[in-house]
């Protein structure tokens, strides 16, 4: 049996995943800058991490995550950034809400012959009503926002099956350019899109690039087992994301596919110290940054109502799922239940990760943790969330990764350049051919 190794992907804001960890010393201050978001991957790529990952937003309001108020588009970002980086695998969001089918398939095509087989698409069905109006329409309800993501995604993956192996001859001397037996149209015609196809760009190194997901619903989490590579999980409480795990893993021999073929990697914000009084010492000063006006902005997007109004000493009552983004709420409202939070509570944990998972500790306390949660099923590695750039990303490349790969975790060196190679999977089978 093969020996199980963790994988590791890196979230990058370039003000940090805290909402005002650019105020610490030393801090890059801005998204907009290709210098930091290079020096970034420099130090995931020395840390032999598997995926470097852009999110994405599509509205903007003085109040939001500054990373999410002023940043450039994550494929032009990506882009630049194949030519700069060798092996690290390249993610970015692109919503299905706001967006055709076409043009992602051409994009994550494109990225993926760019960096040589390192691509790696999100697909999102969009939560934030606020963006909606950018596009001239309303946000759809949850459930209809992800039917459209299933033909979404079954399209895009359609579209990169319409080239096959060896389709490019350019044989000079008979003139042939392309083998027309190994391309066809993909005369997809569903509720929601109409596609002919073929794309016009050959079949993708990596087959096909790899699709990322982080659906937490019933609808999400069906799509997630049919169509997903990697999925990002969303937790607070560890017999939590036990549950969640192997609910997902359970679910993929219903759409003919192994366990193994998804991993799982939860968000994690780790706060690094020499002692654990260090580490508690770094959160507390992030945490005396926060403002409960931009802790709230995020708040409420996370949880699909205002709660700017709610006295912050006020317990959070039980509150039913939103619209909006379920994973984020579920485990944001369950730790609250769970502790007895209040919304000041609320409001300081999701300005310090978004209503991600938070640790402090030395480098063993933090490897420990990731240790367990590893090896005790509720993860296939981690999604990590520096609280600021780019020293506290510096910290766990240079002390939690050693300390992992000690330990037989976490691989020393690259074995593979395709981000499809990290993460030990086979070439998809192409449905056409």
């Amino acid at each position: 049996m093969r020996h199980r190794k963790m994988h590791l992907g890196v979230f990058v804001l370039g003000t940090g995943n805290h909402i005002a960890g650019w105020r610490m010393e030393g801090a890059y201050d801005s998204f907009q800058s290709l210098t930091v978001i290079q020096h970034i991957a420099r130090i995931a790529e020395r840390g032999f991490f598997d995926l470097f990952f852009l999110g994405d937003t599509l509205s903007a309001g003085p109040n939001d995550h500054p990373s999410f108020t002023a940043r450039f588009e994550p494929l032009t970002m990506l882009g630049a950034l194949a030519a700069t980086t060798s092996h690290i695998g390249l993610g970015a969001t692109a919503s299905t809400s706001f967006n055709e089918p076409f043009n992602v398939a051409r994009l994550f095509a494109s990225l993926d012959h760019l960096s040589s087989g390192r691509a790696a698409w999100n697909a999102v069905t969009s939560s934030n009503p606020r963006a909606a109006p950018n596009f001239g329409r309303d946000l759809p309800e949850h459930d209809d926002r992800y039917r459209v993501a299933e033909e979404f995604v079954d399209v895009v993956m359609g579209l990169w099956d319409c080239w096959d192996e060896g389709a490019i001859i350019a044989n000079r001397e008979t003139g042939q350019y392309i083998d027309p037996a190994k391309m066809k149209q993909l005369n997809h015609i569903g509720k929601y899109f109409q596609v002919r196809g073929p794309l016009n760009i050959g079949r993708c190194p990596q087959g096909r690039p790899i699709i990322l997901q982080a659906g937490a619903s019933e609808t999400g989490l069906d799509l997630a087992a049919r169509t997903a590579d990697v999925v990002f999980s969303v937790v607070q409480d560890f017999e939590e994301a036990k549950q969640a795990y192997s609910a997902l893993k359970d679910r993929m021999p219903r759409f003919g596919r192994h366990p193994d073929e998804i991993a799982i990697l939860p968000g994690v914000m780790p706060i690094l110290g020499r002692t654990r009084q260090d580490a508690w010492a770094t959160l507390d000063k992030l945490q005396s940054f926060i403002t409960h006006t931009n802790a709230a902005s995020l708040l409420s997007a996370r949880l699909g109502l205002d709660v700017s109004g709610f006295p912050l000493d006020e317990k959070v009552p039980d509150l039913p799922l939103p619209n909006t983004s379920h994973g984020f709420a579920r485990a944001m409202l369950s730790k609250a239940r769970r502790e007895g939070m209040t919304w000041r509570d609320l409001h300081n944990l999701t300005g310090a990760a978004r209503g991600h998972w938070v640790i402090a500790g030395t480098k063993e306390d933090i490897a420990d943790t990731l240790q367990a949660w590893f090896e005790g099923g509720a993860a296939d590695g981690f999604n990590i969330l520096p609280a600021w750039f780019p020293g506290a990303f510096d910290g766990f490349v240079d002390e939690v990764v050693p300390e992992l790969q000690r330990r037989g975790l976490f691989r020393k060196h690259y074995t593979a350049t395709t981000l499809r190679g990290h993460l030990g999977l086979d070439m998809p089978k192409n449905r056409f051919f």
